[in-house]
């Protein structure tokens, strides 16, 4: 029984953890002002009719702090690959010269700013939910043991690890959040 309370154990601190890893995946895509080659994870483009992840399609560069180069591999899927960021919605306009491609961030208005430290607390919101699932998961499974024999010391003791872990990932979560958000206020 006691092998049984520590997969749960495990098994909740691995969805946390997935959780967390997660949001920190989310908050890279969110840009501060700055050109990264975070913004255009997750875009994909058609290639020789599968979909197929920018950066396996291209060599991405940073011309300076506010310009990305978009270098194909091959000039005919120049056009897919502009088409492909310009339906992604990340905000900015693609420019094509022919043989790349520019992607120029603006300098971010303070509205802009303060939108993007909300979505930012957004994706921390949906992370604590999933952490308090994965709580709540963790505890009836640990009540289902109580119920099959497992003494009801072990069981609060183990309630009360889920719940530290609980409350460490949510900390995680607001400390990822503020560095986050001074990153974006910061001009």
């Amino acid at each position: 029984m006691e092998e049984e309370v520590q997969m749960i154990l495990e098994e909740t601190k691995d969805s946390m953890f997935k959780a967390l890893k997660h949001l920190e995946e989310e908050l890279r895509k969110v840009r501060a002002g700055k050109a990264s080659a975070d913004m255009l994870q997750g875009i994909t483009v058609e290639y020789y009719g599968s979909p197929t992840p920018i950066n396996q399609v291209a060599s991405i560069k940073l011309l300076d702090a506010r310009t990305l180069v978009v270098v194909p591999f091959e000039r005919k899927i120049i056009s897919d690959i502009e088409r492909a960021i310009f339906q992604s919605n990340i905000g900015i306009t693609p420019q094509n010269d022919g043989e790349n491609i520019r992607l120029s961030v603006p300098p971010m208005t303070e509205e802009r700013r303060r939108d993007l430290v909300k979505q930012s607390k957004g994706y921390g919101e949906q992370t604590k939910i999933v952490i308090r699932n994965a709580r709540k998961d963790g505890n009836e499974m640990v009540k289902d043991l109580v119920k099959n024999g497992l003494s009801e010391d072990i069981g609060k003791d183990s309630e009360e690890t889920i719940q530290n872990l609980t409350n460490e990932y949510n900390t995680k979560v607001d400390k990822m959040l503020t560095v986050k958000e001074e990153e974006i206020m910061t001009i």
